[in-house]
């Protein structure tokens, strides 16, 4: 069916196949999810074969699947969205009529200009016919070829592009509304209510360009609701449900919004600042995902204008402890992200100093309070970057160089930066050192199980279902068939041959036991014999 549909797009019963397809899109297969997935991004990528009809049919289907159940869908049902292509400008195109005005007007200031000669019933009529020619003309090329006209091609992705959305903000509002419920029942269990949230921020951030203006300031405040912030600096954890994962995502995707509008938002981001500083700490390796935070760090502090000075002092503060207590990937991010705040603040450098009195420069607060919710009251200015000391140290030799690198901004001018090591974004710096990682890790698993395969032999092989599949399954019955029967006939006779062993020792074990009770047997009556005879004497 699958097959059918993206081969066929054109067939007559497609939205019968679409209605099926799209309903397994959650399937609890994994076989069928990934099919039925891999035939919904076909048809989404090549929209020449149906000229972008079965596009909006199925995102309508998606929509109307996530609507029934609620948005507890697998989140694959959404992530082939992120397939969809538009183009730049989908704005309305003028009327007709609209055009037609300005000419109006123009024409009633200037109702002394004459007239234009009016032509003869003839060729009016004439040229109405060649127009009408060519309109049929046009409507038959049009009918038989896949190409679609460009207005008809932006009506079906505006209306492609509403559905998207539509369904987006379902999920959104959807998240909010499980999150405050949750929160008041006092239940904690990130990302077991919305799985479809993930995928829904990833797809607002890549098609975040295309978002209507009038939209952006209720989606900022939503994210905003969503990432868990409070307005309370008491030191108490955020009451969001979402994962430290997701509440990134909705950051990144804040700032996405903004950037893809030239940031022309009047928004204050402040908040998502004060979120990422607090979300920093709380990350965990192994439940939350670092390419997530690596994609935040570069969102928020890598790109854009130059950072305050205080947020960026106590952002560099942050991001120090955080490479001193994580892995080396989330590490080498961190200080890829810290470096590059030093560059662009040069005043910052002074926390590189490592005297007793700590940084030379005067902040609102003279004493680093590293528990402080809002990076602006964290004193960051008035601490000394000693973490590098001991990252210099770290057995990742790229986490080293890049701390020893960082150090010796300390005795160059601010307006000098020093040799670049990796001149890349923490995103990517955090790809590279998982990927060497993962290369580096020690294969004793894999010399094992060669050892042993030169043990078994060259012509052992083991009957696994990857070997099974791999195999050359075009073999003769009948010869497969003798084969067995001579393979099984040489296993009974090996089970017959066993059973008359142990028969035969049973048997040798009877005779040679019956051969001891018989010289037992002559022994003792020898005895009663000599008995008797010295009894008598």
């Amino acid at each position: 069916m699958c097959a059918l549909l993206d081969t066929a797009p054109h067939f007559n019963f497609r939205e019968s196949l679409l209605a099926s397809v799209a309903k397994n899109l959650s399937s609890s297969d994994d076989v069928v999810r990934k099919m039925c997935c891999g035939t919904i991004r076909s048809i989404f990528i090549n929209e020449g074969k149906h000229r972008g009809e079965a596009t909006i049919e199925a995102v309508r289907l998606i929509a109307d699947h996530v609507k029934l159940n609620d948005c507890q869908l697998h989140p694959d049902s959404i992530e082939v969205f992120l397939s969809l292509r538009f183009d730049e400008d989908l704005r309305e195109d003028e009327t007709e009529e609209q055009k037609v005005k300005p000419k109006k007007n123009k024409h009633r200031q200037n109702q002394e200009a004459p007239k234009p000669l009016t032509v003869n019933d003839k060729k009016k009529t004439r040229q109405e016919l060649i127009s009408k020619a060519r309109e049929e003309v046009d409507a038959d090329l049009r009918a038989v070829s896949f190409t679609l006209d460009p207005k008809e091609r932006k009506r079906i992705q505006r209306e492609t592009l509403s559905a998207l959305f539509e369904t987006n903000f379902r999920i959104l509002k959807h998240s909010m509304s499980t999150s405050n419920l949750r929160s008041k029942a006092n239940i904690v269990s990130p990302g077991a209510s919305h799985p479809l949230l993930a995928p829904c921020l990833e797809g607002l951030g890549k098609f975040s360009h295309l978002i209507d203006l009038d939209f952006m300031g209720e989606l900022i405040a939503c994210l905003k609701k969503l990432s868990g912030f409070s307005d309370q600096q008491d030191g108490t954890p955020h009451d969001s449900t979402l994962s430290v994962s997701e509440c990134m995502q909705c950051c990144i995707v804040a700032f996405k919004v903004w950037r893809s509008n030239l940031e022309a938002l009047n928004v204050d981001l402040q908040d998502f600042f004060v979120q990422l500083y607090n979300l920093i700490l709380e990350y965990r390796p192994d439940r939350d995902r670092g390419e997530v935070l690596a994609d935040a760090l570069k969102t928020l502090l890598w790109e854009g204008k130059q950072q305050d000075m205080l947020r960026a002092a106590a952002f560099i503060k942050r991001l120090a402890t955080f490479a001193l207590s994580f892995g080396s990937a989330e590490a080498i991010a961190a200080l890829v992200t810290l470096k590059h705040l030093l560059q662009k603040n040069s005043k910052c450098r002074n926390m590189l100093e490592n005297d007793s009195g700590g940084g030379s420069l005067s902040c609102l607060v003279a004493k680093y309070n590293p528990e402080a919710k809002d990076p602006y009251l964290s004193g960051a200015l008035a601490s000394v970057l000693w973490e590098l000391s001991l990252l210099e140290k770290h057995y990742d030799i790229s986490v080293s160089s890049m701390a020893s690198n960082i150090l010796s901004m300390a005795t160059l001018n601010p307006t000098q930066n020093p040799v670049p090591i990796l001149n890349v974004n923490p995103l990517e710096a955090f790809r590279d050192l998982s990927i060497e990682r993962e290369l580096s890790k020690p294969a004793s698993k894999a010399l094992s199980l060669n050892l042993k395969k030169r043990r078994r032999g060259k012509e052992f092989v083991a009957l696994n279902p990857d070997v099974l599949q791999k195999a050359d399954c075009s073999v003769d019955k009948k010869e497969l068939e003798e084969k067995l029967q001579s393979h099984f006939a040489v296993l009974r006779g090996i089970s017959e041959n066993e059973r008359l062993r142990a028969k035969l020792n049973h048997t040798l074990s009877s005779i040679n036991m019956y051969k001891e009770y018989k010289k037992q047997k002559k022994k003792n009556t020898k005895l009663k014999i000599i008995r008797k005879k010295v009894a008598r004497v």
